[in-house]
């Protein structure tokens, strides 16, 4: 199936706008560099730019494959442990399985995904997890899966997932041109809001109607449709960056974005978005049951409401490629996201209302997307290539801790209430987004400081214009 989705996807050699040329065996030869041969600008609607890159299209329509099966793997890991023990304490060790391997070795990724062939290690992961995969649907197959199976199988997919996530960072800016680059990050978000709302309800109906162990093998055949475009796509070689010692080399990327506090500033955002902003997500069930008393149906609406407003404006900004001024975009939106979150929190408690709550949650969805695009897509833009798996590493790190933001959330509730606890995490967020821009001129001019940094090993500040 993948080599013909390769193949109708890049295999138009008359096509005007292709950046790449077409070789023998509809395989992309990219060695003319992307940038070369530009595709025209385009603003509104219409075919995202980042799409209009060949190679780019190839390994977003694989991605759309592989993270479909990731989510639909979750469903299905969840539903297989929750049959076995009938214990809702056993989602959370499924969950904390895939979450600790991700926050323990992302780092270690990063400096994998500069130190070894990108492609080549995407290949390896993709193939590992997918195989990991097809072990526990053949376990369920032959009716002797037990409940440690399970949380080996999420605790070894997590460890692979923690170097897969910063390869797949390093590699994709080298299918497309950097002035496309939100474009690209919008793109790819819009496959991770979209495979959100779609492929768990895939996989449920899949257990539905079959059985649980078909739902896990379409899961691992993502991952393999990933694996089989990656191999099909040729890449120009990418320098290395990290040669020494791992852990030398993690110090040399922590130093690096201590030293440039455009990247600390960036990346802390994205720690306070995940460990603060997001910790409604953890407690929603209060909210749905004791708050708003709406149930499990409710909670569906109201983080629906949220994913369907960060969809909506990530298709958009992904069709525009660009978000003016991005500096204030990022501060901006940081501060109503979390004045929204912190008006969900009270408005719920004090008013009650379920449709004002949605309103807020698709409000959230929106404010959300603006910055955090804004935010990856600046990083991918300002890291040399020789530190891109290291940076993106550490970024992806700050995902993996939204577990974490729940507990603190949690325990500010035991102290409290939820909503007073979450609207805490929402303020914060606002205050950690208001501080740096009122002292470092550079935050709020980041429009005008994006431009590409030389890959010199002895790179130790970001250029100013």
């Amino acid at each position: 199936m993948a080599p013909a989705l390769t193949a109708v996807s890049i295999c138009a050699v008359t096509d005007p706008l292709s950046p790449a040329r077409i070789t023998a065996g509809c395989q992309i030869d990219l060695h003319e560099h992307p940038q070369n041969n530009p595709p025209p600008e385009q603003s509104g609607f219409g075919i995202p730019p980042a799409l209009r890159y060949p190679a780019y299209r190839a390994y977003w329509l694989g991605l759309l494959a592989s993270v479909s099966g990731f989510q639909m793997f979750r469903v299905g890991q969840g539903w297989l442990i929750y049959e076995i023990t009938g214990n809702p304490w056993s989602l959370g060790l499924v969950g904390a399985a895939n979450a600790i391997p991700a926050i323990f070795f992302n780092l270690f990724g990063g400096v994998f995904a500069d130190r070894l062939d990108k492609r080549r290690l995407i290949i390896f992961t993709q193939i590992t997890t997918g195989s990991l995969i097809f072990l526990l649907a053949t376990l369920t197959l032959l009716g002797v899966v037990e409940s440690w199976h399970v949380l080996v199988i999420a605790l070894l997919a997590g460890g692979v997932e923690a170097f897969d996530n910063p390869a797949r960072q390093a590699l994709y800016p080298h299918l497309i041109d950097r002035k496309v680059m939100m474009s690209a990050v919008a793109m790819n978000s819009v496959i991770w809001q979209g495979t959100r709302i779609v492929a768990p309800g895939i996989a449920g109906i899949l257990i539905d109607l079959i059985n649980t162990q078909s739902a896990l093998y379409i899961s691992g055949m993502g991952f393999v449709v990933l694996a089989v475009v990656m191999a099909r796509l040729k890449i120009p070689p990418i320098p290395r960056g990290a040669l020494g010692n791992p852990i030398q080399d993690i110090k040399e990327g922590l130093k690096f974005i201590k030293v440039n506090s455009i990247f600390s500033f960036l990346i802390g955002m994205t720690f306070f978005n995940s460990f603060f902003g997001m910790a409604y997500v953890m407690l929603m069930p209060i909210f749905a049951v004791d708050i708003l008393e709406v149930g499990a149906k409710g909670q569906g609406l109201l983080l629906g409401m949220s994913g369907a407003g960060a969809l909506v404006n990530t298709l958009y900004i992904g069709a525009r490629g660009t978000v003016p001024n991005r500096g204030l975009a990022i501060i901006g939106g940081a501060v109503l996201f979390g004045l929204a979150v912190a008006a969900f929190a009270l408005t719920a408690e004090y008013v009650s209302s379920l449709s004002l709550a949605m309103g807020i949650m698709f409000v959230m969805g929106i404010c959300n997307s603006v910055y955090m695009i804004s935010i990856q897509s600046s990083l991918q833009i300002l890291v040399p290539d020789r530190m891109r798996g290291r940076v993106m590493g550490f970024y992806g790190m700050t995902w993996s801790i939204m577990p974490l933001g729940g507990l603190q959330a949690s325990a500010l509730t035991n102290l409290w209430s939820a909503p007073i606890a979450i609207a805490i995490g929402g303020i914060a967020v606002a205050l950690f987004a208001i501080g740096p821009a009122a002292v470092n001129p550079m935050v709020r001019n980041l429009s005008s400081h994006l431009s590409p940094i030389a890959d010199d090993p002895a790179e130790a500040k970001i250029p100013v214009k």
